[in-house]
């Protein structure tokens, strides 16, 4: 079994699982330890690892990123790829064949455009950029499960019947995994998971937008991701500390961090 093999029947199993979001080695050799089955990379907590704003990253920082992700433990890996690294279907297709060459499980490709201004790529342009990237996936030597996503309810667009739309298209050119991040009810949740055949990923971690495992199973999710959420939570706590540190001279926080005993303990001798 590979890594690649290991992804694939994860989707196919039974039942729904879920795939944290490390942002650099030591956080995903963590997760490995505490016994998940699959990670993801976390464009924005790649980003904030990095000292950049999301979307300032490099390709060749993405790639060696993913990279150092895969070497990190035994489990399989896919990729938040956000739009790839061009606008083209060309790109989306080169795209592919580059995280492949990284050794990830899988990767994620978005209609959204990089752009404020217009965000959401023109639907005919969206499902030939997801059609691109599939056939270019079809010839890899290896495995890859594509994931295609629709941004519209991240940016102002919460259009149900278009974001379904694009889904739908989107699986008939083949995208293996649908995501559509940002939908805020188990109804809305359920009503695209019954509207398309393949597996969908529902991303946890947003406010005002939690759910269980049992509650999104339950109305037919496949995948559960956390995005950036893990990370922007530790940093929170760090910059809490530090701010505390900085205006008032306390050390208050040093009570609620993790031990050193414990913290090894996640990591490999």
């Amino acid at each position: 079994m590979t890594k690649q093999s290991n992804f694939r029947e994860l989707h196919e199993a039974e039942g729904c699982f879920l795939l944290p979001n490390p942002w650099d080695v030591g956080t995903a050799r963590m997760l490995a330890s505490l016994g998940f089955s699959a990670l993801a990379t976390t464009s924005a907590g790649m980003a904030f690892s990095l000292g950049l704003r999301e979307g300032q990253v490099s390709r060749d920082q993405v790639l060696a990123h993913c990279a150092d992700i895969v070497s990190a433990t035994a489990l399989p890996v896919s990729a938040d790829l956000e739009h790839g690294f061009g606008h083209s279907p060309e790109s989306a297709a080169e795209t592919i064949v580059a995280a492949s060459a990284t050794g990830l499980a899988g990767g994620s490709l978005e209609d959204h455009t990089g752009d404020p201004a217009n965000p959401i790529y023109e639907f005919e342009h969206a499902v030939e950029r997801i059609a691109a990237a599939a056939e270019a996936r079809a010839l890899l030597p290896k495995d890859f499960v594509l994931t295609a996503r629709c941004e519209n309810f991240l940016w102002g667009r919460s259009d149900l019947d278009d974001t379904i739309r694009r889904l739908q298209a989107f699986e008939a050119v083949g995208a293996d995994v649908l995501y559509a991040p940002g939908l805020r009810d188990l109804a809305t949740i359920g009503e695209v998971c019954a509207a398309v055949n393949k597996p969908v990923n529902v991303v946890m971690g947003m406010p005002g937008a939690v759910f269980s495992v049992a509650e999104l199973a339950q109305v037919g999710v496949k995948r559960i991701s956390v995005g950036s959420a893990l990370a922007r939570l530790a940093y929170r706590a760090f910059v809490n500390a530090a701010r505390d540190m900085q205006a008032n001279g306390r050390f208050d926080f040093a009570g609620a961090a993790m031990g050193f005993a414990e913290l090894e303990g996640l990591l490999p001798d």
